[in-house]
């Protein structure tokens, strides 16, 4: 079988003679003693590895006094033995080559952080290696001479016999298929719940309970990072009540290795406190990027110790790393901790502590957030997590990631909700704040009004009529200047009162003190009474003011406030006049359509740009002209003439093209005899 000057072989094995060799190093190095390392591929578990080392298989014997190496690959095309999760043949070396071993354990320690322990370890023992003892060489190779003159004396096992193989053949089958079915089961249960509930902390805790009960797990976990947003709200344990839940600020998220995930609380002077203290240092930061704790436990027995209550802080220091590496999906499967940490003591001893024998992890994402991990302990006995519970595990993971994604999303919602209704509050204030300003604002320009209209009025009343004796003074003759004077004096006073009468006017009908005076009237007396009263007016700016009376008699008569639709009239006629050049005419045409009354003035002025439109109907809003305006004005005549039309409930609108003219038009129907506004 030996096949080089060094001892070493190279050849195809069968699986299970290359595991026998594996156990003969592992009883060779019992031999040796403690000071013997072990390696098999198992410590590879916790971290993410390339293709070609999840191909291999190897047993790594290192000491002062004998090392060996057994490496086995698997052919890329090779397949599994069905339902065994293993190969039947691998290509298998042996060597005691130093070289060799040297090269093997420095790829082996590369795969590994340079900052940590199994890194570190691995490169002490690569430098430690000797030549083998001659006395420890000639021991194993006796216990391999043995191992191969044993084998062909090896009972064999017959095939199941054909007279009952459902016993050997279909037992199992149908077991794996049950199996399958309780998983499924488990599963739909699980997503059930959670499409009926949105309480989180309900599904959590009942989750991991149904897992752990149904994969006999002695403890499950779920396991949060800190900076994940969506609030747990309560923490689920077995030892620790739930007012003690400070918890959540002061575990630490502790990692030495690549992808290890532990836990373990820091107290300050008895207090729970985020602030890790090592050498003296305040940690804050990492805490805030890396910390986490566990919120939900579930525990076989009381025997079993929580996972919650653990203090350690000599062992960890802090990697993003894992956090990476979870992210992309990898889940940690470690059947044995003792030979999986084998050159990390101080880890190995926390997971003695926490009697935590064997492991799975398994990372809960979602949105492209890792938000936490779904953690099962074994700790009585080493676990080998076959592929139907790890399944299990990595799909109630995801299951609880559509939960907390659910729990996100409502919580966001009601944080959603509850800045409405605060702006609905604030705003509501506001109004009311604007509303109790906006009345006492009125009240002032009520009493401002009020006394303005006595204290201009009267005194306009004495100019007006004063000046208007003056002009039928009978004694003596007025010269042609003194006349103009008196005049011009008449004339302003008048303006003036007409524009003081609009703007009470516009200010009582917007209080709603405004009442109709209804009666009866004639529509052709109100139209010509307006049109002779601006007739003086228009003649004297040379402007031709027409009437035209589109009305049957028999509908002549009407039922509204008739001194209100004159002076809608007046004004709508006036300002024609005002904005028609010389030699330019005014029409005003009347007529009557079931029961409204419509009233149109046409003029041939200036007209209004289209843009400039919803401007006209404001208060105190003069249009730019390319023309100088003939009188000056306020701005309310427009305004007021709209709000009386609206009184009488009706509506006004304008058609207008500059340089050719406007059109006006007025519906107003007619009113009920006793209605007041």
């Amino acid at each position: 079988m030996l096949s080089s000057p060094d001892l070493s072989f190279s050849r195809t094995l069968p699986i299970v003679v290359f595991n026998q060799l594996g156990v003969l190093l592992e009883q060779m190095a019992q031999t040796v003693g403690s000071t013997a390392l072990i390696l098999t591929e198992v410590v590879l578990a916790r971290i993410c590895i390339p293709v070609k080392w999840q191909r291999q298989r190897f047993t790594l014997v290192v000491s002062e006094q004998f090392s060996v190496l057994l490496v086995g690959t698997f052919e890329q095309g090779s397949r599994e033995t069905e339902g065994q999760g293993i190969y039947s043949e691998i290509n298998a070396q042996l060597t005691f080559n130093l070289e060799a071993i040297a090269s093997f354990v420095r790829e082996l320690r590369d795969l590994f952080e340079c900052d940590s322990d199994t890194h570190q370890n691995l490169e002490r023992y690569q430098q430690i290696i000797r030549p083998n003892d001659a006395t420890l060489q000639s021991q194993f190779t006796l216990l391999l001479l043995e191992y191969l003159l044993t084998q062909p004396n090896q009972e064999i096992i017959a095939p199941p016999s054909p007279i009952d193989p459902a016993v050997y053949i279909c037992q199992p089958v149908e077991d794996a298929l049950k199996k399958q079915i309780s998983q499924e089961r488990l599963l739909n249960q699980v997503t059930t719940q959670i499409r009926k509930s949105l309480d989180l902390p309900v599904i959590m805790a009942t989750a991991i309970t149904q897992v752990r009960e149904f994969l006999e797990l002695d403890r499950l976990v779920i396991y949060k990072f800190a900076g994940s947003q969506v609030n747990t709200q309560s923490y689920q344990s077995e030892t620790i009540p739930l007012n003690q839940t400070a918890l959540a600020t002061g575990m630490e998220l502790s990692v030495r290795e690549p992808c290890e995930i532990y836990f373990s609380i820091h107290e300050n002077n008895g207090e729970h406190s985020p602030f890790v203290s090592v050498n003296n240092k305040t940690l804050l930061e990492d805490y805030q990027q890396y910390g986490g704790y566990i919120v939900y436990e579930a525990r076989a027995t009381d025997a079993i110790s929580s996972v919650l209550n653990y203090t350690e802080e000599n062992c960890f220091i802090r990697t993003s790393q894992c956090w990476e590496k979870y992210y992309q999906g990898f889940t940690l499967a470690v059947d044995d901790v003792e030979k999986t940490y084998a050159l990390e003591e101080c880890l190995l001893n926390f997971l003695r502590e926490c009697q935590v024998k064997a492991k799975f992890a398994a990372p809960i994402i979602f949105e492209d957030k890792l938000w936490g991990l779904l953690i099962a302990h074994q700790c009585d006995r080493p676990r080998q997590w076959n592929d139907g519970e790890k399944n299990l595990l990595v799909a109630i993971a995801e299951q609880l990631a559509i939960a907390i994604h659910q729990a996100e999303l409502m919580q966001t919602l009601t944080q959603e909700k509850q800045n409405l209704e605060q702006r609905v509050i604030e705003r509501t204030i506001a109004l009311r704040d604007a509303l109790l300003a906006a009345e006492a604002a009125n009240r002032l320009r009520s009493e401002f009004l009020a006394t303005i209209s006595h204290e201009l009025l009267t005194p306009l009343t004495y100019v007006i009529g004063m000046s208007s004796t003056l002009l039928r003074w009978p004694l003596g003759e007025l010269s042609q200047r003194q006349r103009g004077y008196l005049q011009t004096i008449h004339d302003s006073g008048e303006h003036l009162l007409e524009m003081i009468n609009d703007i009470l006017d516009l200010s009582q009908i917007e209080a709603g003190k405004t009442a109709l005076n209804i009666a009866e009237f004639s529509l052709v007396n109100v139209a010509q009474n307006a049109i002779e009263s601006l007739r003086k007016k228009a003649t004297s700016e040379q402007i031709n003011l027409i009437l035209d009376l589109q009305i049957d008699p028999k509908r002549d008569r009407f039922i509204g406030d008739a001194e209100r639709v004159e002076k809608i009239l007046w004004n709508l006629l006036t300002n024609a006049i005002k904005f028609t050049p010389e030699n330019g005419s005014v029409t005003l045409r009347l007529w009557v359509e079931d029961d409204t009354a419509i009233f149109q003035v046409e003029d041939t002025g200036i007209g209004i740009p289209e843009e400039q439109l919803p401007l006209l109907f404001e208060k105190f809003q003069q249009l730019d002209t390319p023309y100088r305006r003939r009188y000056e004005g306020t701005g309310v005549g427009l305004a007021l003439t709209k709000q009386l039309v609206q009184l009488h409930r009706g509506r006004i609108e304008v058609e207008s093209t500059v340089s050719i003219g406007s059109i006006f038009t007025v519906w107003i129907p007619t009113q009920a005899v006793r209605v007041v506004s």
